[in-house]
């Protein structure tokens, strides 16, 4: 056989230009989702890096190295260790220091000298609050001019270029807020009392550029004064004074030196964008080793021995990986999921294209073609289409993902060409490796599997089941294993597989009594079902595998979506809340009950600090009207209870400081009020009578007549409730509305409260859980997860009829020749697709809740849930979502009946002729 040459790949699509357009657009997206994925995984994985340091102290979020000044080498020689020219030096050796791959940003870090206390100043002049004189901290930071802006006067300087131990005179610059707050102008002349006093020159008042930047991070007096007191007992009305600080030019240090103790120091910040997730463990190596390792020792020998590096980067590190490690593992099941399904339908495509030319490929073998050159053919064929398809879905990703790593994308998109260019080659190797001239039908109802294809399938069985259980006994964390993330596809596969096999049984059984019936069309279309090729069951496998991968990513995300709810909803209480610490205006709830979308309101009184066993114990009493409250509870079930057996039985009353007043109020002071409590306290007060008191010093008695998890007044493990009628109206005023409605307009309710009250809003409260990008970032991929598999699930099924196509319509052409009608064929068509589409949509309904009843024992869904590792609402469990397991399998099902509609209604406008042209490839 010759080798290669243009004109078969030019014949080849020219002869069916469809087929090569459809399997460009399928390698294109598969190639754009596969390299999307890697990119859109370091975009918000890194995000979620920066924002856990941006969300570190500023003072935390860099290193600050410190060190004294040298003291063992003469006064000239500690002199010029605080001097600009040895701090930028040792700066510079400093940076040498830090390992990649943290990268230091210059333009935000500094360094300098400063007093390491603040200096007391005799000028009665500046603010005493108390009579105490103000102190000043003195500071010599490097780069002044470049971080502020010029107010009034001008920068600090030295006259004569050059300070030393015995300058007893400087020059000074203050932040417009200390000079505000103090009192300070241009010009004002402030002496500070130290070892040797120092008499301070202010020439110019100054801005920060950026106030909350690191580098006004290394003393906040340095952007602004701060009121502070004396040191003295709790409670106490301890004195105050005010505290400055003075920016000295960076040629006056020795002049700090000589008053006071200094301390050298180099704030060193990160650059945002150097720091990358995949670089997270050389990130904490670099920090670790500043801290107590190499580089501190590097330090040691470059600064001085006593030099120390404090930062707080370790712990943001730390606690992200914490997060991190929490939620990769959900990513990579998702990930695994919808790339088997991309797979499966790749390899389901080189599949059916093989089986169609299987005729042609068996004459070439028979007339002398080798497998080599077959497959070469092939493979020239088919790379023709797919490499400049995958070039383009690669190309796509970039564009659309800009700002990540190139290589994992490239590899991702070059392993998807790669495959789709394979898949018919080596599907045409495998089928016919030997020379056959006929191999006779290949019914699905006749067909038998071969022993190979049996040991196959018995070992992915035997492998899928290790897999679910592995992820039932460990989770889906680090480290759990390759196998255990693609545990739910497994999942389907076993359904595929079980499917498979099951598959022809019904057939065989329905074919004998399927004759007895009368019309053509259904045993007709038994028959045809029964006589596909027993290759058209890889669509099964790439459908299962869909629906499976589609109900765990839906019920995942609406797992998540439900433990927000709940948890926003333990926390509000309703869907909104409007609570103040004093009694609210009577007027409000009738405000806010004529807002848009609110349709109760319930009026609560909670004080938090009623007293329980003689006043040792102090925990939140709620009275409420027991019918709304009973409603309230069990519309939003949290502890839902039968409204009169919290009512107040006839005649209870309270007591106040005198008896009669009381009386004449609630009614008898001796009679017992039902409350309904928290599990624990219940089992703190028992089953008795108790007396609680009041803020207002109102006393009652109660019993606790209900026992409930949770209740919507008060969120937290203590709590107890009451009727309000049976205490004082004084007592019991609300200060805490809940609000419940459909679709609440929360500007409307904030317009309503006026003010009057603390507005919580349910909705305001669920999206303050998306607190971090590899939340939101994690929910976006399984989002995308669900829409993939969703697509190649219908994917695979047009592929699959479209492969039949031209043979279904030669057979309605052959049979209207019978005299079959138009909606004879109609039916014929989509009875035909139905033993196909059905199994695969039940199978897929039933495999879905059981990969999701399996699985769940191992996946934990509230770290990505809420931004804490603990829930209000406890452990979030993945649950079937129904939606999930419905709308995929009924949009098949649809799907199948209208393509065979459709084409049974195409070929009726189509002449007959065209579809029976003798000799016609079909």
């Amino acid at each position: 056989m010759n080798r290669v040459t243009a004109p078969w790949v030019r014949t080849r699509l020219r002869a069916a230009p469809g087929a090569a357009v459809a399997l460009a657009v399928l390698v294109a997206l598969t190639a754009c989702l596969a390299a999307a994925f890697p990119r859109a995984l370091d975009r918000y994985t890194d995000a979620g890096l920066r924002q856990a340091v941006e969300r570190t102290p500023v003072d935390e979020s860099s290193i600050l190295v410190t060190a004294g000044p040298d003291l063992d080498g003469g006064v000239a020689h500690t002199e010029d260790s605080v001097r600009p020219e040895r701090l930028t030096e040792l700066y510079r050796s400093t940076l040498d220091t830090v390992e990649r791959p943290l990268v230091i940003d210059g333009k935000r870090s500094s360094y300098g000298v400063r007093a390491t206390d603040t200096l007391p100043s005799p000028d009665e002049w500046l603010p005493r609050p108390d009579g105490l004189p103000a102190e000043m901290l003195l500071a010599a930071p490097h780069g002044l001019a470049d971080h502020t802006r010029l107010r009034s006067g001008r920068l600090p300087e030295v006259p004569g270029g050059e300070a030393g131990i015995e300058t007893t005179e400087v020059q000074a610059a203050v932040t417009e807020e200390t000079a505000r707050t103090l009192h300070i102008e241009v010009g004002s002349v402030i002496h500070v009392s130290a070892h040797r006093d120092l008499t301070v020159r202010v020439t110019g008042i100054v801005t920060p550029e950026d106030a909350d930047s690191p580098y006004w991070s290394v003393d906040s007096l340095l952007r602004g004064p701060s009121l502070r007191r004396v040191p003295g007992p709790m409670g106490a009305s301890n004195p105050s004074y005010w505290v400055g600080g003075l920016l000295l030019a960076p040629e006056a240090a020795p002049a700090v030196l000589g008053a006071t103790s200094t301390v050298r120091y180099w704030h060193l910040t990160p650059s945002p964008d150097a720091l990358h997730s995949r670089d997270l463990d050389g990130l904490a190596s670099a920090v670790a080793s500043l801290e107590s390792g190499p580089g501190l020792e590097r330090l040691h020998a470059t600064i001085n021995p006593l030099t120390d590096v404090t930062t707080g980067l370790d712990a943001a590190f730390t606690s992200y990986e914490e997060l991190r490690g929490d939620i990769g593992p959900l990513v990579v099941v998702a990930a695994s999921g919808a790339g088997t399904v991309a797979a499966v339908v790749l390899l389901m495509a080189g599949g059916l294209a093989g089986e169609r030319r299987r005729a042609e490929l068996a004459l070439l073998r028979a007339r002398g073609a080798s497998v080599r050159g077959m497959v070469g053919r092939l493979l020239a064929e088919t790379a023709v289409v797919a490499v400049p398809a995958g070039a383009l879905g690669f190309g796509t990703a970039l564009l659309v993902l800009p700002g990540a790593r190139l290589l994992p994308a490239l590899w991702a998109a070059a392993a998807v060409t790669a495959l789709a260019a394979l898949a018919l080659p080596l599907r045409a190797a495998a089928a016919h490796h030997a020379v056959r001239i006929h191999d006779g039908r290949r019914d699905v109802a006749s067909a038998r599997a071969s022993r190979r294809r049996t040991v196959a399938e018995l070992t992915v069985v035997v492998l899928a089941l290790g897999a679910v259980e592995m992820l039932r006994r460990r989770g889906a964390t680090d480290g759990a294993g390759d196998l255990v993330a693609v545990a739910p596809v497994l999942v389907g596969v076993i359904a595929a597989l079980v499917l498979v096999r099951l598959y022809p049984l019904p057939l065989r059984g329905l074919a004998r009594p399927a004759r007895r019936l009368r019309g053509a069309v259904g045993p007709l279309a038994l028959a045809r079902a029964g006589r596909t090729s027993a290759s058209a069951v890889l669509p099964l496998l790439a459908l299962l595998t869909a629906f499976t991968v589609a109900a765990f990513g839906g019920s995942v995300l609406n797992g998540v979506a439900d433990a927000r709810d709940r948890a926003a909803l333990l926390s509000v209480g309703a869907d909104a809340r409007v609570e103040a610490e004093a009694a609210l205006p009577a007027g409000l709830a009738g405000r806010l009950g004529q807002a848009p979308g609110v349709r109760e309101v319930t009026e609560v009184g909670i004080d938090y600090q009623a007293k329980i066993q003689d006043g040792r114990q102090s925990l939140p009493l709620a009275t409420v009207d027991p019918g709304g409250y009973a409603a309230l509870a069990g519309r939003t079930g949290l502890g839902a209870f039968p409204a009169g057996e919290l009512g107040r039985p006839d005649g209870a009353g309270s007591e106040g400081g005198s008896g009669s007043e009381s009386d004449s109020e609630g009614g008898s002071g001796d009679a017992v009020l039902p409350a309904l409590a928290s599990p624990a306290v219940a089992e703190r007060l028992g089953s008795g009578t108790f007396r609680v008191r009041l803020a207002d010093g109102t006393l009652a008695t109660l019993r606790i007549a209900l026992v409930r998890d949770r209740t919507p007044a008060v969120s937290g493990d203590d709590f107890l409730v009451v009727d309000r009628a049976g205490l004082p109206a004084a007592a019991t005023r609300p200060n805490v509305l809940l609000l419940t409605g459909g679709d609440l307009d929360a500007g409307a309710v904030h317009r309503a409260a006026d003010g009057a009250g603390t507005v919580h809003l349910r909705s305001e409260e669920r999206g303050g859980y998306v607190d971090s990008p590899l939340q939101s970032g994690a929910e976006r991929i399984y989002t995308a997860a669900v829409a993939a598999a969703a697509g190649y699930a219908a994917l695979a099924l047009l592929l699959s009829l479209a492969s039949a196509a031209p043979e279904r319509a030669a057979l309605l052409a052959r049979l209207r020749t019978m005299g079959l009608t138009r909606a004879q064929g109609r039916r014929l068509l989509v009875l035909e697709s139905l033993p196909q589409a059905l199994p695969a949509a039940l199978g897929g309904i039933l495999t879905g809740w059981a990969a999701v009843r399996l699985l769940s024992p191992g996946i934990d869904l509230t770290t990505l849930a809420v931004p804490a590792a603990t829930s209000p609402a406890g452990r979030a469990e993945l649950s079937a979502d129904p939606w999930s397991l419905a709308v995929p399998a009924v949009a098949v099902l649809v799907l199948a009946v209208g393509v065979a509609a459709v084409q049974a209604w195409w070929s009726g406008r189509r002449g007959a002729v065209t579809e029976l042209r003798a000799g016609d490839a079909r």
